[in-house]
């Protein structure tokens, strides 16, 4: 499965978990916060490859969560070999160099 994320339609919190969730087709009890969202990445058993543009909207709209966000993102996909989080300017996995 592969996801792109857009950091311009994350213009808040709640908008980013709402978009997050829709986006990745999280389950009904996800508890949009920084804690679900670790537990749903870093358990998932579904290969995903996430793509991330415009990363700098949401460090811009966010501020601190949006960078405690995006470490989650990137956190988890250490964590999950099934998770891959690319940003806009890498060309390669967070986690797996040779993907």
């Amino acid at each position: 499965m592969e996801i792109i994320l857009d950091g311009k339609l994350m213009t808040d919190k709640t908008a980013a978990h709402k978009y997050i969730k829709e986006q990745l087709d999280f389950p009904g009890y996800y508890g949009e916060n920084l804690d679900a969202l670790w537990d749903v990445l870093s358990t998932t058993s579904k290969s995903i490859t996430i793509y991330l543009i415009n990363e700098h909207e949401i460090t811009e709209r966010l501020g601190e969560y949006g960078k405690l966000l995006l470490g989650v993102f990137q956190d988890a996909s250490f964590e999950n070999d099934n998770l891959c989080f690319i940003r806009k300017t890498d060309n390669e996995c967070e986690h797996h160099p040779s993907k």
